[in-house]
């Protein structure tokens, strides 16, 4: 939905009186919050009418996923709910409402309306975003790559399609293709979209970085961060570029950036593992110890730090059956890559390591190309004495040349070495 009302957001900035801009005291508001401050205005003059609330509710939509706020999302829905009151079943309002859905990582409830969307207008290209990225997050990757063609062919060269086609690209291990993708929807963002041309410079850096290309990915990463000072995940991408340098002070400096601005339970994990790499283990424990209890306060809910809690679980606190108990409960209603490898490690630190290679080998298929979930599936193998796989699988790890390829590589000298003197 994001890139649907971009055009729209385009004209509100153009539009825009600027006394009041002004009047608010800034003058760099984002064509989200300058479609805030219309809809407000909409609402005010129409109360009784839906369009305004839509606005609103798209807009906070926007604006949620420029700065990773999450409680925008509840602002959303509540200007949802008061638009479906006026206009019930509105066809636009509950294309928003699936958005907000995803936003809220509410992926099962976010398809189940995509799909019903779908049933009812069977030729809108949005729908067929909210479907792709539904399915995406949920691991339907075949469904997520025709959701995706009928997006496609539904309008070509549109924005929207030519990103989630890039995503798709990076999760089936066609990085070039993947940049290629992002790089033509990037080329069509006017400047006034800093969010939109941030979130893709911030792609891009992720897709070269994933490339081992770091020069480019720091200038990708660099402008990001010119675009929209402080954008989150410009900040995280960044982060881990100094983690593959081994720049782990710079690191920590960029993680407490990142959390400082997004306080999510996920980013408090990554900032205490960098604090970790640098030598500050006291810091380190005890940001892990605030991680644990944030984390284990939220696991409940679709929007969780589930992910890092099983990692921190099987890799720092040495917990494994607490690691393979909440790597059960993602994996009982989602399957894509990252969650069947969290969950295939829950399994190995439990010594279940014929399931684990099963997992791991059902992620790696998809064709991601990730340092972390090669260097698990050279661990796994080892454990099963397949050396042949597990070398192969750790070469890919640290080949990658991130923060994982150090204990890829000591696993890796280590099997060689073994093998060199066994009979």
């Amino acid at each position: 939905m994001k890139r649907m009302i971009q055009a729209l957001f385009l004209m509100i900035a153009t539009l825009a009186p600027a006394q009041g801009v002004v009047g608010r005291g800034r003058t760099d508001l984002s064509p989200a919050e300058l479609g805030i401050v219309q809809a407000h205005k909409a609402i005010s003059d129409k109360p009784s009418e839906y369009a305004g609330y839509n606005l609103l509710a798209s807009a906070l939509v926007v604006r949620a996923q420029e700065t990773f706020d999450a409680t925008l999302y509840a602002q959303a829905e509540d200007a949802v709910k008061k638009s479906l009151a006026l206009s019930p079943h509105n066809f636009e309002t509950e294309k928003i409402q699936a958005s907000i859905l995803l936003g809220a990582h509410e992926y099962p409830a976010a398809l189940e309306l995509a799909q019903v969307l779908n049933k009812r207008v069977p030729d809108d290209p949005t729908v067929y975003g909210l479907l792709t990225d539904a399915e995406i997050e949920l691991g339907k990757y075949d469904d997520a790559e025709n959701s995706a063609t009928w997006m496609l062919n539904l309008r070509r060269g549109n924005r929207p399609a030519d990103i989630r086609a890039s995503r798709l690209r990076y999760l089936f291990g066609d990085l070039e293709g993947a940049y290629e993708m992002a790089d033509l929807a990037f080329q069509s963002t006017v400047p006034i979209e800093v969010g939109e041309r941030a979130s893709l410079l911030a792609q891009m850096g992720q897709f070269r970085l994933a490339s081992r290309n770091t020069d480019a990915a720091e200038k990708l990463l660099q402008e990001a961060l010119t675009v929209f000072p402080n954008y989150p995940e410009a900040v995280e991408n960044l982060a881990q570029l100094r983690m593959a340098q081994k720049r782990y002070a710079e690191s920590v400096e960029l993680c407490e950036q990142l959390y400082r601005g997004v306080p999510r339970a996920a980013n408090l994990y990554h900032l205490a593992e960098a604090m970790q790499l640098s030598g500050r283990e006291a810091e380190a424990q005890k940001a892990f110890a605030n991680f644990e209890a944030k984390a284990r306060a939220e696991m409940e809910h679709k929007d969780n730090s589930n992910r890092e809690l099983v990692f921190y679980y099987a890799d720092h606190a040495h917990k494994p059956e607490k690691a393979l108990d909440v790597a059960r409960r993602e994996y009982a209603w989602r399957h894509d890559v990252w969650t069947l490898d969290e969950y295939a490690w829950a399994l190995h630190v439990n010594g279940q390591d014929a399931e684990a290679r099963k997992q791991i080998e059902s992620a790696l298929s998809v064709g991601v190309r990730d340092e972390k979930l090669f260097r698990h599936a050279g661990e796994i193998s080892l454990r099963l004495s397949d050396r042949e796989a597990a070398e192969r699988y750790l070469k890919q790890s640290v080949e990658l040349n991130s923060s994982d390829s150090l204990p890829a590589r000591i696993e890796l000298t280590h099997s060689v070495a073994v093998r060199a003197v066994s009979p």
